[in-house]
Protein backbone atom coordinates (compact mmCIF):
# COMPACT_ATOMS: atom_id res chain seq x y z
CA UNK A 1 0.00 0.00 0.00
CA UNK A 2 1.43 2.97 -1.21
CA UNK A 3 0.60 6.75 0.65
CA UNK A 4 1.19 10.27 -0.28
CA UNK A 5 0.61 13.72 1.15
CA UNK A 6 -0.73 16.62 -1.97
CA UNK A 7 -2.91 19.04 -2.20
CA UNK A 8 -6.15 18.17 -4.66
CA UNK A 9 -8.87 20.48 -5.45
CA UNK A 10 -12.19 18.78 -5.65
CA UNK A 11 -15.66 20.54 -6.16
CA UNK A 12 -18.66 19.54 -4.19
CA UNK A 13 -22.03 20.97 -3.94
CA UNK A 14 -23.48 21.49 0.10
CA UNK A 15 -26.67 23.01 0.89
CA UNK A 16 -26.44 25.11 3.83
CA UNK A 17 -29.18 27.41 5.90
CA UNK A 18 -28.88 31.48 5.92
CA UNK A 19 -28.60 32.39 9.36
CA UNK A 20 -32.10 34.36 8.63
CA UNK A 21 -33.72 31.63 7.20
CA UNK A 22 -32.80 29.46 10.24
CA UNK A 23 -34.19 32.28 12.92
CA UNK A 24 -37.08 32.25 10.68
CA UNK A 25 -37.84 28.11 11.26
CA UNK A 26 -36.67 29.02 15.27
CA UNK A 27 -39.45 31.55 15.84
CA UNK A 28 -42.21 29.30 13.71
CA UNK A 29 -41.19 26.76 16.12
CA UNK A 30 -41.70 28.87 19.21
CA UNK A 31 -44.61 28.93 21.29
CA UNK A 32 -45.87 32.22 21.95
CA UNK A 33 -44.48 32.90 25.54
CA UNK A 34 -40.59 31.79 23.99
CA UNK A 35 -41.65 34.29 21.26
CA UNK A 36 -42.24 36.93 23.29
CA UNK A 37 -38.91 36.32 25.56
CA UNK A 38 -37.01 36.22 21.86
CA UNK A 39 -39.10 39.22 20.96
CA UNK A 40 -37.97 41.10 24.15
CA UNK A 41 -33.99 39.63 23.58
CA UNK A 42 -34.10 41.08 20.02
CA UNK A 43 -35.08 44.72 21.49
CA UNK A 44 -32.66 44.81 23.83
CA UNK A 45 -29.85 44.10 21.28
CA UNK A 46 -31.64 45.65 18.60
CA UNK A 47 -32.90 49.53 19.05
CA UNK A 48 -34.26 50.36 15.98
CA UNK A 49 -37.30 48.07 17.20
CA UNK A 50 -39.86 49.74 18.95
CA UNK A 51 -43.15 48.42 19.56
CA UNK A 52 -46.68 49.76 19.83
CA UNK A 53 -47.31 50.78 23.43
CA UNK A 54 -50.43 52.27 25.33
CA UNK A 55 -53.45 50.55 27.21
CA UNK A 56 -55.30 48.21 24.39
CA UNK A 57 -58.76 48.69 25.76
CA UNK A 58 -58.07 52.61 25.46
CA UNK A 59 -60.50 53.89 22.18
CA UNK A 60 -57.74 56.49 21.63
CA UNK A 61 -54.72 53.88 22.11
CA UNK A 62 -56.39 51.52 19.69
CA UNK A 63 -56.81 54.15 16.73
CA UNK A 64 -53.07 54.69 17.54
CA UNK A 65 -52.08 51.11 17.22
CA UNK A 66 -54.04 50.53 14.29
CA UNK A 67 -52.87 53.11 12.23
CA UNK A 68 -49.12 51.68 13.34
CA UNK A 69 -50.06 48.53 12.06
CA UNK A 70 -51.58 49.92 8.51
CA UNK A 71 -48.52 52.22 8.69
CA UNK A 72 -46.12 49.28 8.59
CA UNK A 73 -48.13 47.21 6.41
CA UNK A 74 -47.75 49.72 3.75
CA UNK A 75 -44.45 51.35 4.45
CA UNK A 76 -42.53 48.57 6.38
CA UNK A 77 -43.58 45.15 5.44
CA UNK A 78 -41.79 45.29 1.98
CA UNK A 79 -38.39 46.80 2.93
CA UNK A 80 -35.75 44.29 2.24
CA UNK A 81 -32.46 45.62 2.53
CA UNK A 82 -30.67 45.15 -0.89
CA UNK A 83 -26.67 45.18 -0.34
CA UNK A 84 -25.90 44.53 -4.02
CA UNK A 85 -27.38 47.87 -5.24
CA UNK A 86 -25.89 49.93 -2.08
CA UNK A 87 -29.87 49.49 -0.37
CA UNK A 88 -30.80 53.19 -2.52
CA UNK A 89 -34.24 52.24 -3.50
CA UNK A 90 -34.80 51.11 0.38
CA UNK A 91 -32.96 54.64 1.88
CA UNK A 92 -35.20 56.69 -0.45
CA UNK A 93 -38.48 54.67 1.14
CA UNK A 94 -36.92 55.33 4.57
CA UNK A 95 -36.42 59.05 3.53
CA UNK A 96 -40.13 59.65 2.21
CA UNK A 97 -42.00 57.71 5.02
CA UNK A 98 -39.37 60.22 7.55
CA UNK A 99 -40.82 63.22 5.36
CA UNK A 100 -43.95 62.19 5.97
CA UNK A 101 -43.88 61.78 9.65
CA UNK A 102 -44.56 65.45 11.28
CA UNK A 103 -42.66 63.73 14.86
CA UNK A 104 -39.77 65.62 16.01
CA UNK A 105 -36.87 63.53 17.64
CA UNK A 106 -34.18 63.91 19.64
CA UNK A 107 -30.15 63.37 18.81
CA UNK A 108 -30.11 59.90 20.86
CA UNK A 109 -31.58 56.89 21.32
CA UNK A 110 -33.98 56.48 24.51
CA UNK A 111 -36.53 52.99 26.16
CA UNK A 112 -39.60 54.78 26.52
CA UNK A 113 -41.06 54.79 29.84
CA UNK A 114 -43.69 52.04 28.76
CA UNK A 115 -41.04 50.19 27.76
CA UNK A 116 -39.32 50.50 31.00
CA UNK A 117 -42.85 49.80 33.30
CA UNK A 118 -43.32 46.78 31.42
CA UNK A 119 -40.20 45.17 31.81
CA UNK A 120 -39.99 46.15 35.68
CA UNK A 121 -43.56 44.50 35.60
CA UNK A 122 -42.71 41.42 34.05
CA UNK A 123 -39.59 40.75 36.36
CA UNK A 124 -42.15 41.42 39.07
CA UNK A 125 -44.17 38.73 38.47
CA UNK A 126 -41.67 36.51 37.58
CA UNK A 127 -40.38 36.19 41.08
CA UNK A 128 -43.78 36.58 42.49
CA UNK A 129 -45.05 33.42 40.67
CA UNK A 130 -41.59 31.73 41.57
CA UNK A 131 -42.31 28.62 43.61
CA UNK A 132 -40.52 27.98 46.68
CA UNK A 133 -38.91 24.65 46.30
CA UNK A 134 -40.56 21.76 48.57
CA UNK A 135 -39.21 20.08 51.14
CA UNK A 136 -36.83 16.83 49.85
CA UNK A 137 -36.93 13.29 50.95
CA UNK A 138 -33.21 13.72 52.74
CA UNK A 139 -34.47 17.18 54.48
CA UNK A 140 -37.94 15.57 55.84
CA UNK A 141 -35.82 12.41 57.59
CA UNK A 142 -33.11 14.37 58.64
CA UNK A 143 -35.41 16.50 60.57
CA UNK A 144 -36.53 13.82 62.62
CA UNK A 145 -33.70 12.04 63.09
CA UNK A 146 -32.34 15.06 64.73
CA UNK A 147 -34.96 15.02 66.98
CA UNK A 148 -34.33 11.56 67.89
CA UNK A 149 -32.54 10.89 71.37
CA UNK A 150 -29.75 8.30 69.69
CA UNK A 151 -25.84 7.17 69.94
CA UNK A 152 -23.74 9.40 68.04
CA UNK A 153 -22.05 7.15 65.92
CA UNK A 154 -25.41 5.47 65.21
CA UNK A 155 -26.94 8.98 64.48
CA UNK A 156 -23.73 9.48 61.86
CA UNK A 157 -24.64 6.20 60.28
CA UNK A 158 -28.30 7.05 59.71
CA UNK A 159 -27.01 9.98 58.36
CA UNK A 160 -25.24 8.25 55.69
CA UNK A 161 -27.73 5.98 54.85
CA UNK A 162 -30.35 8.86 54.70
CA UNK A 163 -27.72 10.48 52.13
CA UNK A 164 -27.84 7.48 49.85
CA UNK A 165 -31.83 7.46 49.51
CA UNK A 166 -33.27 8.34 46.10
CA UNK A 167 -37.10 9.80 45.98
CA UNK A 168 -36.95 8.86 42.27
CA UNK A 169 -36.58 5.50 43.25
CA UNK A 170 -38.96 4.81 45.97
CA UNK A 171 -36.99 5.83 48.73
CA UNK A 172 -34.88 2.11 48.70
CA UNK A 173 -32.03 1.24 50.23
CA UNK A 174 -29.65 0.13 46.96
CA UNK A 175 -26.37 0.33 48.92
CA UNK A 176 -25.31 -2.30 51.61
CA UNK A 177 -24.99 -1.45 55.06
CA UNK A 178 -21.39 -2.59 55.48
CA UNK A 179 -20.03 -0.54 52.49
CA UNK A 180 -20.81 2.43 54.50
CA UNK A 181 -18.30 1.88 57.15
CA UNK A 182 -14.94 2.31 57.00
CA UNK A 183 -11.96 -0.24 56.14
CA UNK A 184 -11.32 -2.66 58.53
CA UNK A 185 -15.06 -1.98 60.38
CA UNK A 186 -15.65 -4.77 63.35
CA UNK A 187 -18.64 -6.75 64.20
CA UNK A 188 -19.20 -4.55 66.84
CA UNK A 189 -19.40 -1.52 64.11
CA UNK A 190 -21.92 -3.46 61.87
CA UNK A 191 -23.96 -4.28 64.43
CA UNK A 192 -24.63 -0.13 65.35
CA UNK A 193 -24.94 -0.16 61.03
CA UNK A 194 -27.81 -2.51 61.09
CA UNK A 195 -28.95 -0.28 64.26
CA UNK A 196 -29.00 3.07 62.46
CA UNK A 197 -30.58 1.19 59.10
CA UNK A 198 -33.54 0.00 61.85
CA UNK A 199 -33.53 4.00 63.02
CA UNK A 200 -33.92 4.93 60.02
CA UNK A 201 -37.06 2.37 58.80
CA UNK A 202 -38.66 3.42 61.76
CA UNK A 203 -39.46 7.22 60.17
CA UNK A 204 -41.80 8.65 57.79
CA UNK A 205 -42.78 7.46 55.51
CA UNK A 206 -43.40 3.91 56.49
CA UNK A 207 -41.73 1.31 54.34
CA UNK A 208 -38.88 4.06 53.63
CA UNK A 209 -34.94 2.80 53.17
CA UNK A 210 -35.92 -0.91 52.43
CA UNK A 211 -34.32 -3.22 50.54
CA UNK A 212 -36.47 -4.99 48.27
CA UNK A 213 -39.92 -4.95 47.95
CA UNK A 214 -40.91 -7.49 50.31
CA UNK A 215 -39.15 -5.43 53.45
CA UNK A 216 -40.94 -2.66 52.36
CA UNK A 217 -44.01 -4.12 52.48
CA UNK A 218 -43.68 -5.50 55.70
CA UNK A 219 -42.83 -2.68 56.96
CA UNK A 220 -45.62 -0.69 56.31
CA UNK A 221 -47.41 -3.68 58.02
CA UNK A 222 -49.47 -3.10 61.50
CA UNK A 223 -48.86 -6.39 63.90
CA UNK A 224 -52.31 -5.29 65.43
CA UNK A 225 -53.82 -5.86 62.30
CA UNK A 226 -55.88 -9.42 62.23
CA UNK A 227 -54.19 -10.26 59.69
CA UNK A 228 -50.78 -9.41 60.22
CA UNK A 229 -49.63 -13.48 60.07
CA UNK A 230 -51.40 -13.90 56.82
CA UNK A 231 -50.27 -10.73 54.84
CA UNK A 232 -46.41 -11.37 55.82
CA UNK A 233 -46.68 -14.78 54.63
CA UNK A 234 -47.89 -14.18 51.26
CA UNK A 235 -45.50 -10.65 51.26
CA UNK A 236 -42.57 -13.42 52.00
CA UNK A 237 -43.21 -16.35 49.82
CA UNK A 238 -45.90 -15.85 47.39
CA UNK A 239 -45.23 -12.27 46.05
CA UNK A 240 -44.55 -12.86 42.69
CA UNK A 241 -47.62 -15.94 42.62
CA UNK A 242 -49.36 -12.78 43.14
CA UNK A 243 -48.19 -10.56 40.74
CA UNK A 244 -49.49 -13.24 38.12
CA UNK A 245 -52.69 -14.59 39.54
CA UNK A 246 -51.56 -17.52 40.75
CA UNK A 247 -54.00 -17.66 43.41
CA UNK A 248 -55.22 -21.59 43.25
CA UNK A 249 -51.29 -22.45 43.67
CA UNK A 250 -51.10 -20.39 46.65
CA UNK A 251 -54.56 -21.81 48.21
CA UNK A 252 -53.08 -25.36 47.65
CA UNK A 253 -49.82 -24.06 49.34
CA UNK A 254 -51.18 -22.15 52.19
CA UNK A 255 -54.34 -23.28 52.97
CA UNK A 256 -56.27 -19.89 52.49
CA UNK A 257 -59.44 -19.89 49.98
CA UNK A 258 -59.37 -17.90 47.05
CA UNK A 259 -61.93 -16.04 48.84
CA UNK A 260 -59.54 -15.11 51.62
CA UNK A 261 -56.36 -14.30 49.24
CA UNK A 262 -58.48 -11.67 47.23
CA UNK A 263 -59.07 -9.81 50.82
CA UNK A 264 -55.79 -10.02 51.62
CA UNK A 265 -54.55 -9.42 48.35
CA UNK A 266 -57.07 -5.92 48.04
CA UNK A 267 -55.25 -5.19 52.10
CA UNK A 268 -51.70 -5.49 50.12
CA UNK A 269 -53.28 -2.83 47.75
CA UNK A 270 -53.57 -0.20 50.19
CA UNK A 271 -49.62 -0.37 50.82
CA UNK A 272 -47.02 1.70 49.05
CA UNK A 273 -44.57 0.09 47.22
CA UNK A 274 -42.34 3.59 46.63
CA UNK A 275 -43.03 5.57 50.10
CA UNK A 276 -39.81 7.99 48.66
CA UNK A 277 -42.02 9.02 45.12
CA UNK A 278 -44.43 11.37 47.34
CA UNK A 279 -40.99 13.86 47.61
CA UNK A 280 -40.64 13.95 43.58
CA UNK A 281 -40.62 17.27 42.38
CA UNK A 282 -43.12 17.32 39.69
CA UNK A 283 -43.24 20.17 37.51
CA UNK A 284 -46.99 20.78 35.67
CA UNK A 285 -46.09 23.56 33.44
CA UNK A 286 -48.74 26.71 32.91
CA UNK A 287 -50.43 25.94 29.40
CA UNK A 288 -51.10 28.55 27.14
CA UNK A 289 -52.88 28.45 24.32
CA UNK A 290 -51.23 29.42 20.88
CA UNK A 291 -54.68 29.07 18.94
CA UNK A 292 -58.17 29.57 20.01
CA UNK A 293 -60.52 27.37 18.02
CA UNK A 294 -64.36 28.82 18.71
CA UNK A 295 -68.04 28.03 16.69
CA UNK A 296 -70.43 30.94 15.28
CA UNK A 297 -73.65 30.90 15.27
CA UNK A 298 -73.84 28.43 12.46
CA UNK A 299 -71.80 25.91 14.38
CA UNK A 300 -68.59 26.13 12.17
CA UNK A 301 -65.33 26.63 13.81
CA UNK A 302 -63.59 29.62 13.66
CA UNK A 303 -59.56 29.47 14.16
CA UNK A 304 -58.07 32.76 15.92
CA UNK A 305 -54.70 32.99 16.83
CA UNK A 306 -54.10 33.90 20.44
CA UNK A 307 -50.77 36.37 20.33
CA UNK A 308 -52.07 39.36 21.76
CA UNK A 309 -49.48 39.44 24.06
CA UNK A 310 -46.91 39.11 20.81
CA UNK A 311 -46.18 43.20 20.78
CA UNK A 312 -46.63 44.35 17.19
CA UNK A 313 -43.02 45.88 16.25
CA UNK A 314 -42.14 48.54 13.87
CA UNK A 315 -38.60 50.31 12.87
CA UNK A 316 -37.60 53.40 15.23
CA UNK A 317 -38.66 56.71 13.70
CA UNK A 318 -35.93 58.47 15.08
CA UNK A 319 -32.75 56.04 13.52
CA UNK A 320 -34.86 56.69 10.38
CA UNK A 321 -34.50 60.43 10.53
CA UNK A 322 -30.64 60.02 11.63
CA UNK A 323 -30.18 58.58 8.03
CA UNK A 324 -30.98 61.84 6.43
CA UNK A 325 -28.80 63.42 9.25
CA UNK A 326 -25.68 65.99 8.30
CA UNK A 327 -23.80 64.81 10.76
CA UNK A 328 -24.48 60.91 10.43
CA UNK A 329 -21.03 59.61 9.52
CA UNK A 330 -20.52 56.40 7.57
CA UNK A 331 -20.11 53.77 10.47
CA UNK A 332 -23.70 55.01 12.02
CA UNK A 333 -25.19 54.43 8.84
CA UNK A 334 -23.38 51.08 7.90
CA UNK A 335 -24.45 50.07 11.89
CA UNK A 336 -28.36 51.16 10.74
CA UNK A 337 -28.35 49.34 7.44
CA UNK A 338 -27.38 46.14 9.44
CA UNK A 339 -29.99 46.77 12.57
CA UNK A 340 -32.50 47.27 9.80
CA UNK A 341 -31.74 44.42 7.85
CA UNK A 342 -31.88 42.34 11.22
CA UNK A 343 -35.56 43.81 12.59
CA UNK A 344 -37.30 43.42 9.08
CA UNK A 345 -36.27 39.58 9.30
CA UNK A 346 -37.64 39.63 12.58
CA UNK A 347 -40.85 41.43 11.88
CA UNK A 348 -41.17 39.19 8.24
CA UNK A 349 -40.59 36.64 10.40
CA UNK A 350 -43.31 36.91 13.13
CA UNK A 351 -45.53 37.55 10.56
CA UNK A 352 -45.24 34.71 8.78
CA UNK A 353 -45.35 32.44 11.77
CA UNK A 354 -49.10 34.41 11.93
CA UNK A 355 -49.70 32.77 8.32
CA UNK A 356 -47.89 29.64 8.51
CA UNK A 357 -49.99 28.40 12.23
CA UNK A 358 -53.22 30.16 11.13
CA UNK A 359 -53.62 27.88 7.64
CA UNK A 360 -52.00 24.93 9.71
CA UNK A 361 -54.43 25.27 12.41
CA UNK A 362 -57.40 25.24 9.77
CA UNK A 363 -56.36 22.39 7.91
CA UNK A 364 -55.71 20.36 10.79
CA UNK A 365 -59.51 21.59 12.15
CA UNK A 366 -61.32 20.84 8.83
CA UNK A 367 -59.83 17.42 8.47
CA UNK A 368 -60.48 16.45 12.47
CA UNK A 369 -64.26 17.86 12.44
CA UNK A 370 -65.94 14.79 13.59
CA UNK A 371 -63.32 14.49 16.52
CA UNK A 372 -64.12 17.88 17.87
CA UNK A 373 -67.82 16.68 17.19
CA UNK A 374 -68.25 13.43 18.49
CA UNK A 375 -65.43 13.22 20.90
CA UNK A 376 -62.25 11.10 20.68
CA UNK A 377 -63.61 7.87 19.26
CA UNK A 378 -64.20 9.51 16.00
CA UNK A 379 -60.74 10.55 15.21
CA UNK A 380 -59.37 9.87 11.97
CA UNK A 381 -55.60 9.27 10.59
CA UNK A 382 -53.95 11.99 9.83
CA UNK A 383 -50.10 12.26 8.89
CA UNK A 384 -48.42 15.65 9.12
CA UNK A 385 -47.54 15.30 5.07
CA UNK A 386 -51.45 15.61 4.31
CA UNK A 387 -51.65 19.02 5.88
CA UNK A 388 -48.29 19.77 3.80
CA UNK A 389 -49.96 19.26 0.67
CA UNK A 390 -52.71 20.91 1.64
CA UNK A 391 -51.03 24.02 2.57
CA UNK A 392 -48.52 24.27 0.01
CA UNK A 393 -45.60 23.80 2.31
CA UNK A 394 -42.97 21.16 3.67
CA UNK A 395 -43.90 18.79 5.63
CA UNK A 396 -40.72 20.02 8.34
CA UNK A 397 -42.78 23.50 8.19
CA UNK A 398 -45.73 21.48 9.41
CA UNK A 399 -43.54 19.92 12.22
CA UNK A 400 -41.96 23.02 13.17
CA UNK A 401 -45.52 24.68 13.24
CA UNK A 402 -47.40 22.38 15.48
CA UNK A 403 -44.31 21.74 17.96
CA UNK A 404 -44.97 22.41 21.45
CA UNK A 405 -47.87 24.51 20.35
CA UNK A 406 -51.42 24.20 22.37
CA UNK A 407 -55.08 24.78 20.92
CA UNK A 408 -58.12 25.33 23.54
CA UNK A 409 -61.04 23.54 22.05
CA UNK A 410 -64.97 23.13 22.90
CA UNK A 411 -63.47 19.88 24.49
CA UNK A 412 -60.42 21.49 26.43
CA UNK A 413 -56.86 22.40 25.95
CA UNK A 414 -55.34 20.13 23.66
CA UNK A 415 -51.50 19.67 21.78
CA UNK A 416 -51.81 20.39 17.94
CA UNK A 417 -49.99 16.99 17.99
CA UNK A 418 -52.59 15.08 19.34
CA UNK A 419 -54.31 15.51 15.86
CA UNK A 420 -52.48 13.30 13.99
CA UNK A 421 -52.40 9.62 14.45
CA UNK A 422 -51.79 6.95 12.56
CA UNK A 423 -54.22 4.25 11.24
CA UNK A 424 -55.59 1.07 9.53
CA UNK A 425 -58.03 0.41 6.96
CA UNK A 426 -61.29 -1.63 7.91
CA UNK A 427 -62.63 -4.48 6.04
CA UNK A 428 -64.69 -2.19 4.13
CA UNK A 429 -61.96 0.30 3.50
CA UNK A 430 -62.49 2.80 5.90
CA UNK A 431 -59.82 4.37 7.51
CA UNK A 432 -59.46 4.15 11.14
CA UNK A 433 -57.28 6.02 13.81
CA UNK A 434 -55.07 3.78 16.02
CA UNK A 435 -56.34 6.03 18.66
CA UNK A 436 -60.27 4.05 17.37
CA UNK A 437 -58.95 0.48 17.98
CA UNK A 438 -57.97 1.15 21.51
CA UNK A 439 -60.82 2.52 22.79
CA UNK A 440 -62.15 -0.27 21.06
CA UNK A 441 -59.79 -2.77 22.58
CA UNK A 442 -60.91 -0.85 26.16
CA UNK A 443 -64.34 -1.51 25.48
CA UNK A 444 -64.10 -5.33 24.81
CA UNK A 445 -61.93 -5.56 28.07
CA UNK A 446 -63.89 -3.36 30.54
CA UNK A 447 -67.23 -6.16 29.03
CA UNK A 448 -65.67 -9.46 29.06
CA UNK A 449 -66.65 -11.92 31.59
CA UNK A 450 -63.82 -12.16 34.05
CA UNK A 451 -64.19 -15.59 34.84
CA UNK A 452 -62.57 -16.32 31.38
CA UNK A 453 -61.23 -13.25 30.25
CA UNK A 454 -60.49 -13.03 26.53
CA UNK A 455 -56.68 -13.57 25.24
CA UNK A 456 -54.87 -12.01 22.93
CA UNK A 457 -55.86 -13.49 20.83
CA UNK A 458 -59.81 -13.83 21.66
CA UNK A 459 -59.53 -9.77 21.65
CA UNK A 460 -57.79 -10.24 17.77
CA UNK A 461 -61.49 -12.00 16.60
CA UNK A 462 -63.58 -9.30 18.53
CA UNK A 463 -61.73 -6.76 16.97
CA UNK A 464 -62.08 -8.73 13.43
CA UNK A 465 -65.81 -8.98 14.34
CA UNK A 466 -66.36 -5.27 14.72
CA UNK A 467 -64.68 -4.66 11.20
CA UNK A 468 -61.19 -3.79 12.27
CA UNK A 469 -58.30 -6.29 11.13
CA UNK A 470 -55.73 -6.31 13.61
CA UNK A 471 -52.68 -8.37 14.36
CA UNK A 472 -52.25 -9.91 17.70
CA UNK A 473 -49.14 -8.50 18.27
CA UNK A 474 -50.51 -5.03 18.33
CA UNK A 475 -53.01 -5.71 20.26
CA UNK A 476 -50.70 -7.15 22.70
CA UNK A 477 -48.45 -3.86 22.25
CA UNK A 478 -51.45 -1.89 22.83
CA UNK A 479 -52.40 -3.53 25.70
CA UNK A 480 -49.47 -3.17 27.26
CA UNK A 481 -49.20 0.33 26.53
CA UNK A 482 -52.71 0.81 27.80
CA UNK A 483 -51.71 -1.18 31.34
CA UNK A 484 -54.09 -3.66 30.62
CA UNK A 485 -52.39 -7.49 32.42
CA UNK A 486 -52.74 -10.45 30.57
CA UNK A 487 -55.68 -12.52 30.59
CA UNK A 488 -54.64 -14.75 33.26
CA UNK A 489 -53.78 -11.29 35.32
CA UNK A 490 -57.39 -10.12 34.84
CA UNK A 491 -59.55 -13.80 35.85
CA UNK A 492 -61.04 -13.42 39.01
CA UNK A 493 -60.96 -16.79 40.56
CA UNK A 494 -63.76 -16.34 43.02
CA UNK A 495 -66.08 -16.72 39.79
CA UNK A 496 -64.86 -19.64 38.63
CA UNK A 497 -66.65 -22.50 39.79
CA UNK A 498 -64.99 -25.18 41.80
Amino acid sequence: MRMSVGLHARQSQVQKLAPRMIQSMEILQMPTLALQERIEQEMNENPLLEQVSGDPMSPDDADEDSSSKDSRSENEKELVVDNDHDNKDDFERLLNMDADSSSNFDDSFRRSSNRMSEEADRRHDMMANAQSRPESLNDFLLHQLAEMDIDDEVEQIAERIISTLNASDGGYLRTPVADMLPPGHTKEDLAKAEEALRVVQSLEPTGIAARDLAECLILQLDPQSPHFEELQKLIRFYLNDLAENRLPQISKKTGFSIEQIQELRMELHLLNPKPGAAFLETYVPNVTPDIILEQDESGEYRVRLDDDRVPNLFISKYYRSRLQASDCSAEEREFIKQKINGAQWLIDSIEQRRSTLTKVSEAIVEHQKRFLDEGPEAIEPLKMQQIADKVGVHVTTVSRAVDDKWIQTPRGILPLRRFFVGGTQTDDGDDVAWDTIRLKLQELIDKEDKSKPFSDEALVEELQNAGMSVARRTVTKYRKKMGIPSSRQRRDWTLTST
